[in-house]
Formats: C-alpha cells, sequence, structure tokens
C-alpha cells in the first residue's frame, strides 16, 4: 500500500527488520550499534530513527538518567560498526504533555533529560558533549563518505575501524574499546600507542591523533534552579468550589452491567461515575465489606456520600481491588464510583481490546454475598466542574465559589489570580503540596499532576509543572485546579528557572577540545591546504546563560581535586592560587578559558603526578 501511494520518496519501517523491498528498515533504541542486524540489503542506508536520549517517565517510577558519555559511546559505534548514515536523536528537545494528552500513567513532563531540556534550556554536559561529538566526526567526513569501514582487532575487546579510500590520502579511524570491567587499556595502531578508557571511542580524523574520546568529557556541567517569586500563601487569594458526587437518580445514561470506561466516555473525560441504588431489609443499620476490582487506572468508591476506599494502579500492571468496610442503612442505599484514567495505552498490539474502569463490584453483608456486577447502573461521563467549564473566565462565572476553607476535601475546585513573573525565565508551578488532579492557566490546560504518587526513592515523579509564559497576560492570570487527594493550595508557589551555576572538569589526559582543530595554510594554487593542526592542551570552558555574568568562583583547583562537579573536595595535591587565576581569569565576564598547564597556575604543584582541574562558579 504504502509504495503504490507513489509518494516519490522512500519509506521506512522502524524496528522491522524483513521490511519488504523497497522500504527501508531502521532502528529505535538505545543501542542500535550492538542490538540492530542492519540494513536487510546492500542498496539501503544505515538508519537509526529514533536514539532516545533518555525515556519518558511514569508516575511512580524514577526517571531514567542515560548519561552524555553513553549517547556519544553509542552514536559513534553506529557510526563505526554499521556504517551509519543517519541519526535522529529523540527526543533531542524535551516538551510538555499539555491537558490531557500524556499517555497511560506518563507524567506531564515529557524527556527533560533531553539535551534542550522540557524549558528548552541546555542540559550540560549532554548537549555540550554531543556537539564534540558531531564536531569530530564533521572532520571524518570526507574519509567517511568515501569508503566502507574495515575492522581490525586491536584485542579481545578492542577493535579499530578504518575508513581510508583506495588512494589512501583520507583516512579517519574509530578505536572502540567494549570491555566496561573499569580499566583501561593500551593497544597498537598503526605503530602508535593509545589509552582506551573503559567502554569508549576514540575517534581519530587522521587515523593518527584523536580529536575526541566518548569516555573524556571536557564539557561544562550546569545546576537548574527553581526560584520561587510568587506565593499563593493566604486565604483571600483562594476560592473553591465543591464537586457533587452524583446519585443514581440523577443519572440519565443507565445499563443493566458495569460499561467498560473508555467506549463510554469517548475520551472526553478522565471520570466517569457508577452510580447505583438498591433497598436494604435489614431491621438496622448494619456493618458491610465492599469490594470493588477495576482495570484501572484510579477509583474513589462512595457509600451514601461517604468516601469509604480508594485505589489505583500502576504502569503495565493497572487493575487493583478496593476493599473497605462500610456502613449500611436500613432501607435505600446509594453507592456512587468514580473511576478515573490517567491517559491512554501508547502502544502494543490490539489496543481496541483494552478495557478500563469498573469490572466487578461485591457487598458482603449479614444477608450473604451481594453482586451487584450485572445490575442496573447509571452513570455521568466527567465533573460538574468540567460541565460548567469552570476552568474558563466565563465558565468561573457560572460555579458556586465560596472562601477557602480551613478543612480541605477531596474533589474540590480552587481558584486564585496571579500576575506574570518579570523577566523571559521560563515558569512553573511547584504543585509539591498537591495531592492528584489537573490544572488549567487562562483557560488552558498545563496537564495532570500526581504528586502523591511517589517513586521507589519515596518522592513524586514530578513536582513542577511548566507554565509557558505565552498562556499569561501581564496581570490577572486565572489558575484554576481539581483536585481528587486532599492537597494545600496554600504552598503553591510559582517559581522562575534558571541555569545559576557551571562547572567543568578536565584532565591531562582529555582531548583538546574538538573546535582547536583548523584547516590552515594554503597549496600552491592558493586553495586552502587539507592539513588540519589542533590544540595541545585541554582546557576548562564556562559559559553563563544569556544576561548573566560569572559572580562567584565557588571552587577552583589545579592538582587532583577528588570527586566530580556533582560533588567535590580539594586534594592531596593542589595549586594554592587556583581560586586566584581563576578569578583573574573569569571574574565578572560572560564566559572565560582556562587551559590546563601548570604554567598557567606558576608552577607544577606535584611533579610527576597526573593532574586535572576543576572549577565551580555561580552565574548572576
Amino acid at each position: 500500500m504504502a509504495v503504490e501511494l507513489g509518494t516519490g520518496v522512500p519509506w521506512i519501517m522502524c524496528k522491522q527488520d524483513d521490511a519488504p523491498d523497497p522500504i527501508i528498515n531502521t532502528c529505535n533504541g538505545m543501542r542500535c550499534g550492538e542490538t540492530w542486524k542492519g540494513p536487510n540489503a546492500p542498496n539501503k542506508p544505515s538508519i537509526w530513527t529514533e536514539d532516545w536520549t533518555s525515556f519518558y517517565q511514569v508516575y511512580g517510577e524514577s526517571a531514567l538518567l542515560r548519561s552524555a558519555e553513553d549517547m556519544a559511546y553509542h552514536v559513534a559505534l553506529f557510526i563505526a560498526r554499521k556504517n551509519g548514515t543517519f541519526i535522529n536523536y529523540y527526543m533531542y528537545h524535551g516538551g510538555t504533555n499539555f491537558g490531557r494528552s500524556a499517555a497511560e500513567f506518563m507524567i506531564t513532563g515529557y524527556y527533560d533529560q533531553a539535551p534542550l531540556d522540557e524549558y528548552g534550556l541546555l542540559r550540560q554536559p549532554k548537549w555540550g558533549h554531543l556537539k564534540e561529538l558531531h564536531a569530530a566526526v564533521k572532520l571524518c567526513l570526507e574519509a567517511i563518505l568515501s569508503s566502507f569501514p574495515t575492522m581490525h582487532s586491536l584485542g579481545p575487546l578492542q577493535e579499530a575501524y578504518v575508513f581510508s579510500g583506495d588512494s589512501g590520502t583520507k583516512c579517519a579511524a574509530f578505536l572502540v574499546n567494549r570491555d566496561n570491567s573499569g580499566e583501561s587499556v593500551t593497544v597498537q595502531f598503526q605503530n602508535l600507542t593509545y589509552q582506551l578508557p573503559p567502554k569508549s571511542i576514540s575517534i581519530l580524523p587522521d587515523c593518527k591523533i584523536v580529536a575526541f574520546n566518548t569516555a573524556k568529557v571536557s564539557t561544562q556541567f550546569n545546576t537548574r534552579t527553581y526560584r520561587p517569586v510568587f506565593k499563593f500563601d493566604s486565604a483571600e487569594k483562594w476560592e473553591q468550589f465543591q464537586e457533587v458526587i452524583p446519585q443514581f437518580g440523577a443519572t440519565t445514561v443507565r445499563s443493566q452491567t458495569l460499561l467498560e470506561q473508555t467506549n463510554t466516555t469517548k475520551d472526553v473525560s478522565d471520570y466517569l461515575w457508577y452510580t447505583a441504588s438498591w433497598e436494604q431489609e435489614s431491621e438496622e443499620q448494619q456493618q458491610a465489606k465492599l469490594s470493588v476490582q477495576s482495570l484501572g487506572h484510579v477509583l474513589h468508591a462512595f457509600v451514601n456520600g461517604n468516601l469509604v476506599g480508594y485505589g489505583h494502579g500502576q504502569f503495565r500492571n493497572t487493575t487493583f481491588t478496593v476493599e473497605s468496610k462500610v456502613a449500611l442503612n436500613k432501607g435505600t442505599n446509594q453507592i456512587s464510583l468514580l473511576s478515573a484514567t490517567v491517559g491512554l495505552p501508547n502502544s502494543g498490539a490490539f489496543l481496541e481490546r483494552r478495557s478500563l474502569g469498573v469490572r466487578s463490584v461485591m457487598i458482603q453483608d449479614s444477608q450473604g454475598l451481594k453482586n451487584f456486577t450485572d445490575f442496573s447502573w447509571g452513570y455521568q461521563v466527567g465533573l460538574l466542574g468540567e460541565k460548567l467549564q469552570i476552568y474558563t473566565s466565563e465558565g468561573a462565572k457560572s460555579g458556586d465559589w465560596s472562601r477557602l476553607s480551613s478543612s480541605t476535601q477531596q474533589f474540590t475546585w480552587y481558584k486564585s489570580i496571579f500576575d506574570a513573573p518579570n523577566g523571559d525565565d521560563p515558569i512553573a508551578l511547584n504543585m509539591g503540596s498537591m495531592g492528584k488532579g489537573e490544572a488549567w492557566v487562562n483557560g488552558q490546560s498545563i496537564g495532570r499532576y500526581w504528586v502523591s504518587f511517589h517513586t521507589p526513592e519515596g518522592v513524586p515523579s514530578q513536582t513542577w509543572y511548566n507554565v509557558p509564559r505565552s498562556f499569561l497576560k501581564p496581570e490577572d492570570n486565572v489558575l484554576v485546579l481539581f483536585e481528587e487527594e486532599i492537597g494545600n493550595p496554600l504552598n503553591i508557589t510559582i517559581d522562575t528557572i534558571s541555569i545559576t551555576k557551571v562547572c567543568a572538569h578536565v584532565t591531562e589526559s582529555n582531548p583538546p577540545p574538538v573546535i582547536s582543530w583548523r584547516k590552515y595554510g594554503t597549496s600552491k594554487d592558493h586553495k586552502p591546504s587539507k592539513r588540519q593542526k589542533h590544540g595541545r592542551r585541554p582546557k576548562v570552558y564556562l559559559n553563563c546563560p544569556p544576561r548573566s555574568n560569572i559572580s562567584k568562583i565557588l571552587f577552583a583547583s589545579f592538582g587532583s581535586p577528588s570527586g566530580n562537579c556533582d560533588d567535590y573536595a580539594t586534594g592531596l595535591c593542589h595549586s594554592s592560587n587556583s581560586k586566584a587565576i581563576v578569578e583573574k581569569a573569569c571574574l565578572g565576564k560572560k564566559k572565560c578559558t582556562i587551559a590546563h598547564s601548570y604554567k598557567k597556575f606558576g608552577r607544577d604543584p606535584c611533579p610527576g603526578l597526573h593532574k586535572s582541574l576543576l572549577v565551580d562558579v555561580l552565574c548572576g
């Protein structure tokens, strides 16, 4: 079918090794240089359609952190081993699942660990290390485009992939060390000796000099800071509206059995109310046991207007059972079950067969077990607040708003007003004091929040929620929340986000920056010579974000500082004038460069020892 459309461009199939001609089979994943079989025909290019820079995060699970070193290693390996011709980073820029667009259990922030984060800020060192990798590959371009790689063994887990044309004038090599045991190895290549760190690839644009090593990060690290600029800490700043719990008699949709949720709601709301009413023949009020089995994702159970139970599933295991003791009245009893979805399934076969919502309802009392599964049920799709659209400026007028109560309750709508923060830094709502629900700014949903569903480390999967400045007016912006659980809106803050700290750490074994390679000289016919030169020493490059300069040197050590940019200390070897040298070179400037050289620091603080340079600064 695809071919018969006659588009005039090639079609690709991701993760389909047997894609029929002329469809191009490609690879998705994090290690396509290792896991992919390669093109299934000699006339097809090697394409990596999705190089996952991280992975989407779901509520209840921690973020997957993929290092800059790992990303660079696998990109270089794909080029060398698979003769890779195209690599697409997924995602290169993180984003936000606004509204109800997030898939099943997926958090609102999307790929925040990408080289450009959710807010568009550089995530260093990923962004810079990949930039260096790309520059190193570009230095090899003529050799790569004029030949196919040949593999030469350098050891049991070491090999060289050499791109060299028939004329031999162009040569580039990728020296690969697949050993990840923790020790560097020494290899011989073309009569020269090279040190290869564990699980690393050295790129030699001229088959002689190392321009880049995937495990050696020279790029700066940065720290993202959230600064509260507005607090919703006064009850006078809030109004609330209590969601109504429907009863069977008020519903218009009826069925003699429990309906599947997504087929009933048609995805117009996350919420579906299941209601039923029955007569209890006992002479007095009695205790009973309610058991509700749900296919997902969340359930709140009410009996006679009282919340009696709550439960939720989790990613890839959405089913759960809510069991609780309930008090039944003599005569009429009402049961209201609010089933909530947290996104729809995002992949897999037979999506149309996936089911969500309430599956069975049982009540055990003194008279025995009553099965309410095949019973007369009434349904209400969505919430009253959704129907009234009280999250919009017009809809809010129809809501019965009141002053913020001193006692918080479930199923409450909250409304407040705020002005846009000054400047143009990204903005986020700190929702750490809330439970689960959805938030709107000026009628536009900024997504679901679920702060109460913690990771295995005991912290929320997401606390800050992106508010694009394009959603805002200079003044009188309306924030509306729907809170399913019990949250405290008085502790919500509006924070601005910026890069406030940058740090770099290089050793004498780091290659000099790739940018230091330059074509120089001219030939007899005045055309540029193809010879290349490179900088001799590694360097620390520090660069603050726009409209900020280096305001303070937090740490500087030339010698043997321990740790890394996250956690460091002065080592036994230390040049005492390190901080003074760095202050002179960097303080008050937007960016600065410091060479890894004992001459730069006056003398060699410990002759014979390998030295490194670590500098950490504040930007302001």
